[in-house]
């Protein structure tokens, strides 16, 4: 038997399972809640934005953070009160990944931390839910949501990357499967806009933006009076740490009081310390690894730069923001554009354009008055994103879909 008939059998066999199902499936019940993530105990940006959706969801809700795999001992974050966090595969076991998955696309960023070990979870784990509402967080967790959710599930996919930096096989796949879904939540406008045009009638019956929501972190405002840029994210590609650690030669090349702290971990780390040694700016760079405190961080900020080659929606902007830190940041898609105006807040700069990050670097790090203007701005920017307003949109989404469903 081929594969490609083997899946048609198990696509035929699930359809009759689902109107079997359908038969018998309850109203649906919006009250409890699961989050799909990869990998909970991570640091990453949407992590952290998937805690604090879960501690604003809690409030009225059941709910419960499903990690695939878990790979570190405890969450980095801290586990929001009324919170549970399960996993449904434990890699601290020791064993061997068995063979390559089958259930997520081979193009998906991520593919190398699936196999088919974490297949037969996650189809388990989807097939045995009774009612209630789903939440997946990247695109392959979405796509098998949309394959394997059977009756009686509201399926809501939770988009952190843009689908214009998905690979074109990703975006065949998200164009067959994704009107299955019961709603897509975008974070930013322009990602709306591209799945409006990239779906046309097949979009699930919502589709809207509802942005992540301004953290609270400790403190209160930076006084921006220590010479010091920050920048904080997971040392990979995308975040272009090397664009900037480029630009940052520049600029501090005519001022030499001032540091840029780089702080994050990852697989780019030492290649990064390599680059810094090689400009010879080791003494104005440091690399102090993950924090647990970003409003200590911030605290010590007077700048805030952001330079992704690519982002869904930034939250170390809202975070600095939060902390009235004027941030530079590179106009890449998506979220910089949307979340800050140049001039009043802070400083975009063309994607991928270092010469004019060390410029723009450098006009805030040689004027105290506009970047204690835009630090304000920036305090009033991130009263926008208020956590209970955010929440409420998340409440009335879910109401929503169950009053339709009904």
């Amino acid at each position: 038997m081929t594969l490609g008939s083997s899946a048609s059998l198990l696509v035929t066999a699930l359809r009759a399972a689902n109107r079997y199902r359908s038969l018998r499936a309850a109203p649906p019940d919006t009250r409890q809640v699961k989050i799909l993530l990869l990998h909970a105990n991570g640091m990453g940006g949407t992590i952290r934005t998937v805690f604090n959706l879960a501690e604003s969801l809690a409030a009225e809700r059941d709910v419960e953070i499903v990690s695939v795999i878990r790979t570190k001992e405890r969450p980095f974050f801290p586990v929001p009160a009324g919170v549970r966090v399960s996993y449904l595969v434990d890699r601290l076991d020791g064993l061997p990944m068995r063979g390559a998955s089958r259930l997520i696309p081979a193009e998906e960023t991520a593919y190398d931390r699936f196999d088919l070990r974490t297949d037969v979870a996650l189809a388990r784990f989807i097939r045995r839910l009774r009612g209630g509402v789903l939440i997946t967080t990247r695109p392959g967790l979405s796509l098998a949501a949309a394959l394997l959710a059977p009756p009686g599930v509201l399926t809501v996919a939770q988009e952190h990357v843009g689908y214009g930096t998905f690979q074109p096989a990703v975006q065949k796949m998200i164009r067959r499967r994704y009107g299955r879904l019961s709603a897509l939540v975008t974070l930013t406008e322009a990602d709306l806009k591209d799945y409006q045009a990239a779906l046309g009638d097949d979009a699930p019956p919502l589709l809207t933006r509802i942005p992540n929501a301004t953290p609270e972190l400790p403190g209160g405002p930076s006084p921006l009076t220590e010479k010091t840029v920050v920048a904080i994210g997971r040392m990979t590609r995308v975040k272009g740490f090397d664009l900037l650690v480029r630009a940052w030669a520049e600029a501090v090349a005519t001022r030499p009081d001032w540091k840029l702290r780089i702080v994050g971990s990852g697989p780019q780390r030492e290649r990064l310390s390599r680059l810094v040694g090689e400009l010879g700016i080791g003494g104005s760079v440091t690399l102090p690894g993950a924090s647990r405190d970003i409003g200590a961080v911030l605290d010590a900020a007077s700048i805030f730069a952001l330079s992704s080659r690519h982002e869904g929606f930034p939250m170390t902007i809202l975070e600095a923001f939060s902390k009235g830190v004027p941030v530079v940041a590179f106009d890449c898609p998506y979220g910089p554009g949307e979340m800050l105006t140049h001039g009043h807040d802070g400083l975009l700069v063309p994607p991928g354009d270092t010469a004019a990050l060390a410029e723009e670097l450098g006009r805030l790090m040689d004027d105290p008055a506009a970047r204690l203007r835009m630090g304000q701005n920036a305090l009033r920017t991130s009263r926008l994103y208020d956590r209970d307003q955010i929440g409420a949109e998340w409440s009335r989404l879910l109401n929503g879909l169950g009053a339709a469903a009904s």
